[in-house]
């Protein structure tokens, strides 16, 4: 088992929703061409970096989402400017640019997304920091090229649980990549990333787990009706709070979810 990508028991057969209200194709389809002409345009522009102002790249990030026929919420604080860890649970493809929405980052990404089909090239232009999840020996690399990039004034995305899980349940985040935040001296921003149907129930269609291809997890969410994405941006965690890697990590982490709610 990998330090950084642990194994969640949540497969697309036993967690994901098959059964619901479901668009008509041609909305679908059109959802589908509409996210691609999106992220078609985020490439384009990537050459630009850095120059690209903020307020562009969140508002971009919220359209892709927007496009999917998936209804936004974003609740709490600002995230802080300059060198700051965002960390959030990990559900789906479209937790990423759920975080750009909240702040544009750097994204911790694990190596094989680059080479995904239009994802990959829009990830590795963006400036990812990319992680090779099988070389425990790198472990202490990876940490030190996330603290310089903090130490940078760059704000940096991770997911801690290492793995995507459904939604319904969730698991614990992992401590290493909190050490980084621990040698920059600089805050952690949690945030709790939620899928529900419009009546409020939990929904686990926008899920990205197990064997589930990442063209099938997009389709049933375009296919999908009424998704709403709920993005609770927690309180800043100061830099200092926290005595080790392991209380950042607890103290950053959402309340667990079992077969019957939180923990």
């Amino acid at each position: 088992m990998s330090v950084w990508l642990p194994s969640a028991p949540c497969t697309p057969r036993a967690c994901v929703e098959t059964k619901g209200s479901v668009t008509a194709v041609p909305l679908a389809v059109l959802r589908l061409v509409t996210v691609l002409v999106v992220l078609l345009a985020g490439i384009t522009l990537c050459p630009l970096g850095r120059r690209i102002p903020a307020g562009w790249v969140r508002r971009w990030a919220r359209t892709i989402v927007r496009a999917a026929g998936v209804r936004l919420r974003v609740t709490g604080p600002t995230a802080p400017t300059g060198g700051v860890l965002l960390v959030a649970n990990h559900i789906s493809w479209l937790d990423i640019p759920l975080l750009a929405a909240v702040r544009p980052a750097r994204m911790l990404a694990k190596a094989e997304i680059r080479h995904w089909p239009v994802a990959g090239v829009l990830t590795a232009s963006s400036g990812a920091l990319f992680i090779e999840r099988d070389r425990l020996r790198a472990l202490p690399q990876t940490v030190a090229k996330i603290t310089d990039a903090l130490r940078e004034g760059t704000a940096v995305v991770a997911f801690p649980e290492g793995s995507t899980w459904c939604g319904k349940a969730q698991g614990r985040f992992r401590r290493a990549v909190f050490q980084s935040a621990l040698d920059a001296g600089v805050p952690v921003q949690p945030v709790h990333l939620h899928y529900r149907l419009a009546g409020g129930a939990a929904s686990t269609a926008p899920a990205f787990v197990g064997e589930d291809s990442l063209l099938t997890s997009v389709w049933r969410v375009v296919s999908a009706r009424g998704l709403v994405a709920e993005v609770e941006v927690q309180d800043v965690i100061a830099p200092g709070s926290q005595p080790d890697r392991r209380a950042l990590a607890l103290a950053a982490q959402p309340p667990l979810l079992g077969p019957h709610g939180p923990q």
